[in-house]
């Protein structure tokens, strides 16, 4: 049995708080979020994200320092727009033995990977607390519900990646080891890229254009296509692209229902702005951040990504979700 602290407890730190429960793990879970620390400590359930799965066992609070005290894996499930802030905050109760796992991928402020940032933020204070990364085909309700899935556990220390794997793996969650952090990290950002792309479709055949299934898998394979070019020339090994953190991350998240990410893109194809789309937003989607990020980050390197310059050209509003689906299709 593992003492897991869970910091976020949105919907993906919900469901596996529940997987690790269900698992006889010992979890705690730490949110800013009243509403949900509430439900939680009342009624054993997230009712803002997660109603219908129980939380029982679950150890709630509000306090940083308490969800760390006694565990040994620190499992940070917050948005990557504050990722970097909650590291800062738990660094002062950071001990030798906790193992850090980053759920949040992509880039962070300064086009550096989150996992970088984070280690880089370690190091200043010098901390050596070991760091992984997961990333994988995961919907949060349906993991929650005892769906089985598959995803990667990744660090620079293949052993420590090894025992993680060993230790949080359950009936319906297998993790996977990997050595390839950075891949497995970028991947898990850009599927959000894709995801996004492929929600313009939907919501395109919602409003009676050019929508459907032959358009998105083309946008599915366009947006594939790119990032393998464009990935490892970031630092991912190539062969990430056909694993878990890769294709199928990317074709759950591009496809499900569920998806955040391929849900802002349906607002979007419905001909919302970006700020009229995120108004309605239950949860963070991180695809708007990636978006953009890719694309600095691709530009400041001199890397040529048509792909995702006309899902950026549509979120800064320059043209509209049938143009850029156009000129998407064009780079097949």
């Amino acid at each position: 049995m593992a003492h897991i602290a869970i910091l976020g407890l949105g919907n993906w730190g919900t469901a596996i708080a529940r997987m690790w429960l269900a698992d006889n793990h010992h979890v705690k879970g730490w949110t800013i979020e009243q509403e949900v620390y509430e439900s939680i400590t009342m009624d054993s359930v997230n009712a803002k994200y997660l109603p219908e799965h129980s939380l029982e066992g679950l150890e709630a609070t509000m306090h940083i320092e308490e969800a760390l005290e006694g565990v040994e894996i620190v499992v940070l499930a917050v948005p990557s727009s504050v990722i970097l802030k909650v590291v800062d905050q738990i660094i002062p109760h950071l001990r030798p033995g906790h193992v850090l796992l980053d759920l949040a991928k992509g880039l962070a402020p300064g086009n550096t990977l989150i996992s970088e940032a984070i280690q880089e933020k370690l190091n200043a204070a010098g901390k050596n607390n070991t760091l992984a990364v997961v990333t994988g085909p995961t919907i949060a309700p349906e993991a929650a519900s005892g769906v089985m899935t598959t995803a990667l556990v990744a660090s620079e220390d293949v052993s420590v990646a090894q025992h993680l794997a060993t230790t949080l793996t359950t009936q319906t969650f297998i993790l996977h080891p990997a050595a390839d952090p950075a891949g497995a990290e970028l991947w898990g950002a850009f599927k959000n890229v894709v995801a996004l792309a492929c929600g313009l479709v939907d919501g395109l055949k919602k409003v009676g254009s050019l929508g459907g299934d032959n358009l998105k898998a083309a946008i599915f394979m366009a947006g594939f296509k790119e990032g393998c070019i464009l990935l490892p020339q970031l630092g991912a090994r190539a062969e990430v692209a056909f694993g878990p953190a890769g294709l199928g991350d990317l074709y759950v998240t591009a496809t499900s229902p569920h998806g955040r990410n391929r849900t802002m893109g349906e607002k979007l194809g419905t001909g919302l702005t970006v700020e009229e789309a995120l108004e309605e937003m239950h949860m963070v989607a991180e695809g708007v951040r990636a978006t953009r990020m890719f694309a600095e980050r691709a530009e400041d390197d001199g890397i040529d990504t048509p792909f995702t310059k006309a899902l950026s050209t549509l979120l800064d509003g320059y043209i509209d979700a049938e143009e850029c689906c156009r000129r998407m299709v064009a780079l097949g």
